[in-house]
């Protein structure tokens, strides 16, 4: 009886590991029959010597992916993985995926020292938020900027010798801006940044347009926002393409160097997350895990076990003391989700609605900045939950709060 039950946790624990190695190699093989990508829309920028030569030399190398659910989806960053993997087939890698669905620029420029500089120097560095940025945060020209340059300077600061690849994506509304012969809104303050800190940049958005145009590709093969395995291998393609060339060319190890000034000087390059412990509760506010069974609205597995500072009953109030030009807060809003009225050195209370378009049937993880032009130096915040709602509830799920 003891031997068949051993026998029936081996064959089950067996079952499950071939499930978890088959899920993190999905679509690592890329399809066959792609159309033929161009040079057109890949744009190198700078020296990627430091990478192939840290790979080649050290046999080690630490490659970490930044963005959204398309990051995050098993998609073009497993394909990319299995190329460093065939291109240096003696070196060590080890791969970070930082990528959390739904989170734009500004939450990624928040989370890059907690998910990718935690895991030590990073010597290759891919990142994407142009759809999230479009389609999920709706950010203007400047906010994208300063999301994205935070992300930027904060890897090339922990490591000068990083070298940085970014991505842009695509959705419907950005794959029409483009075939109208204009420039999405995301993707071009995004690519303001790369020209500034001279890094190269993989258009996929503008290369699916000219494929399309070209009546090489449809958007249901591409497959959509979350692109399917052959939409993935376009741009891992592209991928390759650039840093073949790149690592054709003749150098040594150097520094990157760093633009005397930032493109904005409030961009988020000093972003952090800062622990809800810090908040100092006045009425109605706890810390605990929230009781997601009877909460209304459907909730992602990632977030389920986190304590969060919670609030449910207007006037529940709180007070932060805090250092920097910005502060927000990193939150899961949901069907219940509240408005937030914030007071910075007792400044007139601002309402800051938590609710997102998304919000309707999804506990949605965002950021919303109160303010991300403070004097530099020491700040106290008082947070009140409004008596105004534009959704079912009142309630504010605080994950973290954010700063700069």
């Amino acid at each position: 009886m003891k031997t068949n039950i051993f026998r029936t946790i081996l064959i089950s624990c067996f079952t499950l590991t071939i499930v978890f190695s088959f899920k993190t190699n999905l679509y690592a093989e890329k399809p066959k029959n792609l159309p033929d990508v161009s040079a057109q829309h890949i744009h190198l920028r700078g020296s990627y010597q430091n990478s192939k030569q840290k790979f080649e030399m050290d046999k080690t190398g630490h490659v970490a992916f930044l963005g959204g659910s398309i990051t995050e989806m098993n998609g073009y960053r497993p394909m990319v993985c299995q190329f460093l993997e065939k291109t240096f087939p003696e070196t060590k890698f080890q791969f970070t995926n930082a990528g959390i669905s739904s989170t734009c620029s500004n939450t990624g420029a928040f989370r890059t020292k907690r998910d990718v500089l935690s895991e030590g120097p990073v010597d290759l560095f891919f990142v994407e938020f142009a759809v999230n940025d479009d389609q999920d945060a709706g950010h203007t020209a400047t906010t994208a900027v300063r999301g994205m340059e935070g992300v930027i300077a904060q890897i090339r600061r922990h490591n000068p010798y990083a070298d940085i690849v970014m991505v842009h994506f695509v959705n419907p509304s950005m794959l029409k801006t483009i075939q109208q012969k204009k420039k999405p809104l995301s993707s071009s303050s995004h690519e303001r940044v790369a020209k500034h800190y001279h890094i190269a940049t993989i258009d996929l958005a503008s290369e699916v347009a000219r494929l399309i145009d070209d009546n090489q590709l449809t958007w249901k093969q591409f497959g959509g926002t979350h692109p399917a395995p052959f939409g993935n291998a376009i741009c891992a393609t592209m991928i390759e393409k650039l840093l073949t060339q790149a690592w054709q060319e003749k150098g040594q190890r150097a520094k990157h160097t760093s633009p005397k000034a930032p493109l904005d000087q409030f961009s988020f390059r000093d972003g952090r997350l800062i622990d809800i412990k810090n908040a100092k509760p006045q009425s109605g506010w706890t810390i605990e895990v929230p009781k997601w069974d009877s909460i209304p609205g459907s909730k992602r597995s990632r977030f389920t076990s986190i304590p969060m500072l919670t609030a449910t009953e207007p006037g529940a109030e709180i007070e932060l003391s805090f250092e920097g030009t910005a502060l927000g807060v990193y939150v899961v809003a949901g069907p219940d989700a509240g408005i937030l009225e914030v007071s910075i050195d007792d400044s007139p209370f601002q309402p800051f609605d938590l609710y997102h378009h998304y919000s309707k049937g999804l506990h949605y993880p965002r950021s919303v900045v109160f303010d991300s032009q403070l004097k530099p130096g020491k700040h106290r915040a008082k947070i009140r939950l409004s008596e105004k709602s534009s959704s079912k509830g009142h309630a504010a799920r605080i994950m973290s709060f954010v700063g700069n």
